[in-house]
């Protein structure tokens, strides 16, 4: 009875791309249904995968079908290439490879100490020992402060170029933490000196690095000097990373220069411009580029229009280049963080709206239409949560939605036309039931 039923399904053979596809039977497994699939969207799938779908009992979080009997007759699939794939993987143009940043994380909430040289680690020892015994501080030979100032300024670089007054008294508090026996005699805290000696070692480390060419430093050398008395002050216009900004201004890759970049983003610009567009060959390309993108934002032309600057990178109109992009800058999944706060300020904001609702006027009538329709709904369901919390926002602030919010028949078009959109709410519509996603 089960094999008779028919099958209405969106199959994501891509992060971006999705399909309409209507079964007349179902499979009678899943590695049928897989075939099925191959030769549907042959070549775009020639090779081994498994296959995701959203399961309602579970709010329509993905999970591995491995029984056929618990797809439901309208779901959602999306490809998820097999691990025993991954030798034909490294020559596929469909693999995503992970890029490779010059830096993996922000400024942590406690400073990392490094691992200072042996004979200086040793004489640490001794002296945390010492001053936890009798309350003796270690009086540091000139060579050994050096080699404590050079490793602290190499492990507060890996984080950021241009760290902050207040980062760079963490760190300073940090060393003392850790070794005690290098408190400061007669200092309220205990490491003021430190911080002080710390910002100058990372002036000076800055400068070593932008002499060997280290293009996030670079950017701000020849400044007014001696030999420039006419530049502007070295003090202003300083560019560096903002606060969520992890990799700022990396170099080219090695072996690559702007000549060679610039026939890569030719490259992307043909890429995205076919139907059938390869996004493992985009994905690798941007990746590539990323330095490029960054001095052309950074350096070359800063007030360029964000229009202007599409029409260089059209990849970053791409849903998953979108995501990508936002990941090489921060290190932080998009998707993820933006859920994260959703879903802890949903409750909150859904109070906010009943209190609102209770009132009289257009937008509180409103707000009761959207949250009579949300009772109405699975609460238990993330997505009705995310939806009205979305929905109702610029409804709670008297703004003009008709840009934000999309409508898609799925009978209708293939994709939603969201084109113009830089932010949209769709909302999937098929037959009598419908779901939305941003």
């Amino acid at each position: 009875m089960a094999e008779s039923q028919k099958l209405l399904l969106r199959v994501y053979i891509a992060p971006d791309i999705a399909h309409k596809m209507t079964l007349s039977t179902r499979p009678s497994t899943v590695e049928e249904l897989i075939t099925v699939i191959k030769e549907k969207f042959r070549p775009r799938l020639d090779f081994d995968f498994n296959l995701q779908y959203e399961d309602p009992d579970f709010g329509g979080q993905l999970c591995f079908l491995t029984d056929i009997s618990e797809l439901p007759e309208k779901a959602v699939l999306k490809v998820h290439r097999s691990e025993t794939d991954a030798g034909s993987a490294s020559t596929s143009d469909t693999e995503i490879l992970p890029y490779a940043p010059e830096r993996l994380q922000s400024w942590p909430d406690v400073f990392p100490v490094p691992q200072f040289s042996y004979d200086v680690e040793h004489s640490l020892n001794g002296g945390n020992m010492a001053y936890q015994n009798s309350g003796k501080f270690l009086k540091l030979t000139k060579g050994q402060k050096h080699d404590i100032l050079e490793n602290m300024a190499k492990a507060m670089h890996s984080f950021k170029a241009y760290p902050s007054d207040k980062e760079v008294a963490k760190a300073a508090e940090a060393l003392i933490s850790k070794h005690p026996c290098l408190t400061e005699p007669g200092s309220q805290c205990g490491w003021y000196g430190w911080k002080t000696s710390l910002k100058f070692k990372m002036g000076n480390f800055r400068t070593k690095l932008s002499r060997s060419g280290c293009e996030e430093v670079a950017v701000n050398s020849g400044k007014r000097s001696k030999n420039n008395p006419e530049s502007e002050s070295p003090h202003s216009n300083i560019k560096r990373a903002r606060r969520a900004e992890v990799n700022y201004l990396p170099n080219f890759p090695k072996g690559e220069s702007a000549e060679s970049l610039e026939q890569q983003r030719l490259q992307i610009v043909e890429e995205v411009s076919k139907t059938e567009r390869s996004l493992g060959l985009i994905e690798r390309l941007m990746q590539s580029t990323f330095a490029l993108r960054r001095k052309q934002i950074v350096v070359d032309n800063p007030s360029q229009a964000v229009k202007e600057f599409l029409e260089k990178w059209p990849a970053l109109r791409l849903e998953s280049q979108i995501a990508a992009e936002f990941h090489r800058i921060t290190n932080i999944s998009l998707k993820n963080k933006f859920y994260a706060e959703l879903d802890n300020h949903t409750p909150r904001l859904i109070a906010v709206y009943r209190q609102k609702a209770a009132r009289t006027g257009k937008a509180a009538e409103a707000l009761r239409s959207i949250c009579s329709a949300y009772d109405l709904t699975d609460h238990y369901d993330i997505n009705n949560r995310r939806t009205v919390a979305l929905r109702a926002l610029p409804v709670y602030f008297r703004e003009d939605d008709s840009v934000f919010f999309k409508m898609w028949n799925t009978e209708e078009l293939d994709e939603p036309d969201i084109a113009d959109s830089a932010v949209a709410l769709v909302s999937m519509v098929n037959g009598e039931s419908s779901s939305t996603s941003v």
